[in-house]
């Protein structure tokens, strides 16, 4: 089964948890045990899996990414956004997480964000469950 979901931003760089939503399609799915794909169809976004339990963890993780690839850094990237295309390709664009008992197999503290980089915007995630 394949759905994509519509995810809204609401700032410039976050990071999004989207775990409730992609566990939801594959309760959907009615897969006991398998696989389930997230892929990120853009290019200023990307998706990551790490700590939801201390929203700080998110924040330090947008602030060193902004330590790393400023936004502004004499880029030629004609749009102005070329420190959002860096940051979502050092994060990635798709992820895979193991199904256990029609649920995401993450570990205790693990969530799965939708990194943003260049919002706010509407973006897509597509959540394919086999």
């Amino acid at each position: 089964m394949t759905k994509t979901l519509s995810v809204k931003t609401s700032a410039h760089s976050e990071f999004v948890d989207i775990t409730s939503l992609t566990n939801a399609v594959v309760r959907e799915a009615g897969i006991k045990d398998g696989i389930c794909l997230i892929f990120i169809p853009h290019t200023t976004c990307g998706i990551t899996i790490n700590e939801n339990a201390d929203p700080d963890v998110r924040r330090d993780m947008i602030m060193e990414l902004d330590k790393m690839v400023p936004w502004k850094n004499g880029y030629h990237h004609l749009e102005g956004n070329s420190a959002a295309h860096i940051k979502s390709s050092m994060m990635g664009f798709s992820t895979v997480v193991p199904v256990s008992n029609s649920c995401l197999l993450l570990g205790t503290w693990q969530g799965l964000y939708l990194c943003e980089f260049d919002g706010p915007r509407t973006r897509n995630v597509i959540v394919q469950v086999q």
